[in-house]
């Protein structure tokens, strides 16, 4: 066991709360509107009471247990989870796993649109009984403003402070499920799977139910993502006690459907009508706290999956804050902004929870199917039975499509919201993607052995001004001995940049949370040295403060001799003289032919580099000692063009293009 991955099978009291507190809240509140979404308009029935308890209680064991918690968890990459970690460990075996990996995680990011809103309408709407004309909308805004507004927290401290309350919640509706099993026992029979059948098969449009039982098992994929928070084995232990709470509170449901055989539900809840009149109002507040904390699982889930694609290159990067020591734990605040944005509308466009049922649901179905096909490839990679990989990948493949199948005749009611969102963010993914890919293709390495000759003859050649004492390049290679061509060209062409000494920096990013180390390559004394730093992921990469001292020691320590063009006032500034960074830029060159999908592409791609990260901010440059230059990027050379002369009506001839 590495390292990195020890904390994934140490199995704490802290972490089973936390675990209870973050990652079962989506899932835990689905009792909420699940057998609402089951019956609709209909009238009650046995089999639809049963059928729906039996039905529940398998999908929970083969999705939820059976999939998600004793197979997919083991597929932990550094102890993160999620589909994009699943994607990282087994991308190298085909490129064409990259597709159901973006489209995965494309629907996973819209379904923690439609999630918070449904959760907490779902519980204000409890009071709708005892207060009719109470504006539920201005709460459930209220209520989701103040979730976003802690995500700055950190899931360590809202783990903490929300473990005790969802394990309060746990405690309730087992219990309220108990109280209604005990005067009707004969409901335990519903996990037969026979009935399950019934309701598919023999119930008219019992099929398409399926898409109001998928909202059971909705928090499944989320459950993966936050693996990452609190370690598998907490989650593994803790899901014990979950799921026999969640089977319980069905089972009481089923109870006390069979108590209102033949009657329509109208604005019932058979969750609420578990409740006791003297503890209705208790049991919306504890509720309403949990559908909270549903929401805070599905976000902390999201902002994982959103770092992963960072780092796969399938988003623009934005700015990442790690509240807590933990590698797995990290806080997006654009997009945190941008989630809320996306829940208001939702609660605006559909006002009400019964309406947004129909867009719940489709779009973590489409995510559940494609990790369903990238676990198979990862089992297959780990050496499992091709007889059991394809097993599972028959039971799971069958299983979802049929949900998928039934989720779909929601689309006309509000299942077009998820689908497009998800399609959008797919957009976004592709374009990012094959944008990076082109532009690191087009970018050219050299060597730098073969420039350093020059390089010294530049800096020492006093006919040409200096440009800086010290002169700073960011390089991406990881390579010592190459270089980009754009760096050396920025040096030489033109008006020459003399300096006492060239630097390059090229920086690690560690999964170790405060390293702070550099290591040094002296590629010409005196004149070119590379630097890279390797630097934890708590640690802000503030290369100006960070490069300054390491001159200062290199000064010191009389490795390098540098000549500033002034005399410092005091002994003890070490006369590293003046220092320049340059931040080299890409944008497209308009000596390009492309076709309509290529320009598509990259234009896109240049739109939405504009609002990543830049790299002055990423990397804590100062601005006054930073010059940024523009190089253009071509992808496909423009041809020859027909020019005709004015003053010669007769003379034509071809001519290169030299525009720019």
């Amino acid at each position: 066991m590495t390292k990195s991955t020890q904390h994934l099978d140490k199995l704490t009291t802290a972490g089973l709360l936390v675990a209870v507190g973050i990652v079962f809240g989506d899932i835990g509140t689905s009792p909420l509107y699940t057998y609402r979404a089951i019956i609709e308009d209909r009238s009650v029935t046995e089999t639809l009471a049963l059928g729906g308890a039996s039905a529940i209680f398998w999908t929970l064991t083969f999705q939820t247990t059976l999939k998600y918690v004793l197979i997919t968890l083991r597929a932990d990459n550094n102890g993160e989870g999620g589909i994009f970690s699943l994607y990282a460990l087994i991308r190298r075996y085909a490129r064409w796993l990259l597709f159901p990996a973006i489209a995965g995680g494309s629907f996973l990011i819209a379904d923690s649109i439609i999630t918070p809103p449904i959760s907490v309408s779902s519980a204000i709407e409890g009071l709708l009984p005892i207060y009719p004309d109470l504006p539920t909308v201005p709460i459930v805004l209220a209520v989701l403003l103040g979730l976003f507004l802690v995500q700055q927290a950190g899931t360590n401290r809202l783990g903490n402070a929300f473990g005790p309350i969802m394990t309060v919640w746990f405690t309730m509706i087992g219990l309220l499920g108990v109280v209604h099993i005990v005067q009707n026992p004969a409901v335990v029979r519903a996990l037969n799977p026979y009935y399950a059948y019934e309701l598919i098969v023999h119930y008219p449009e019992g099929f398409w139910l399926l898409g109001g039982v998928f909202l059971c098992s909705t928090g499944a994929e989320a459950l993966y993502s936050d693996m990452g928070h609190v370690g598998r084995r907490n989650v593994q232990v803790s899901w014990v006690y979950v799921k026999l709470c969640l089977i319980l509170c069905y089972l009481g449901q089923a109870a006390w459907l069979l108590d209102h055989t033949g009657q329509p539900l109208g604005n019932q809840s058979p969750f609420f009508g578990l409740v006791p009149d003297w503890f209705m109002l208790p049991s919306i507040g504890i509720a309403t706290l949990a559908t909270i904390i549903a929401s805070q699982a599905l976000i902390s889930g999201t902002f994982t999956l959103v770092s992963e694609a960072f780092r796969l290159t399938l988003l623009p990067k934005l700015r990442i804050v790690f509240p807590s020591d933990a590698r797995g734990q990290v806080y997006i605040p654009a997009f945190n902004w941008l989630l809320m944005a996306g829940c208001f509308a939702v609660v605006l466009y559909f006002r009400e929870s019964k309406n947004m049922e129909a867009a719940f649901g489709l779009s973590v179905n489409l995510t559940m199917l494609m990790t369903t096909v990238l676990l198979a490839m990862y089992l297959y990679s780990r050496h499992v039975s091709l007889f059991w990989v394809g097993a599972l990948l028959l039971v799971f493949l069958v299983i979802e499509s049929a949900f998928l199948v039934a989720n779909l005749r929601k689309f006309t009611h509000g299942g077009w919201v998820s689908l497009l969102l998800g399609f959008i963010m797919t957009a976004v993914m592709l374009v990012w993607y094959y944008g990076s890919r082109i532009k690191r293709r087009l970018t050219r390495y050299v060597s730098l052995r073969d420039h350093l000759p020059i390089l010294k003859q530049l800096s020492n050649d006093e006919a040409v001004p200096k440009y800086a004492t010290n002169l700073v390049y960011l390089t991406a290679s990881d390579q010592p001995a190459q270089v980009e061509e754009s760096i050396i060209s920025s040096v030489l062409e033109g008006q020459p940049k003399r300096a006492d000494v060239y630097w390059l920096i090229h920086v690690d990013l560690m999964d170790e949370p405060y390293t702070t180390e550099y290591s040094l390559d002296i590629l010409e004394p005196e004149e070119v040295v590379r630097i890279t730093f390797r630097l934890g992921f708590r640690v802000q990469p503030r290369i100006n403060l960070l490069f300054r001292k390491v001159v200062e020691e290199l000064v010191r320590c009389r490795e390098i001799t540098l000549r500033p063009n002034y005399q410092p006032l005091h002994a003890k500034a070490n006369a590293i003289g003046d220092f320049r960074f340059i931040v080299i830029n890409r944008f497209l060159s308009y000596d390009n032919d492309l076709n309509s999908l290529d320009t598509f592409i990259m234009n896109s791609y240049f739109a939405l580099k504009s609002i990543s990260v830049a790299d002055e901010r990423a990397y804590g440059l100062d601005t006054q000692n930073v010059a940024t230059e523009q190089v253009p990027l071509i992808v496909k050379p423009a041809e020859f063009v027909r020019l005709r002369r004015g003053d010669s009506p007769t003379s034509t001839e071809q001519v290169p293009d030299h525009r720019g």
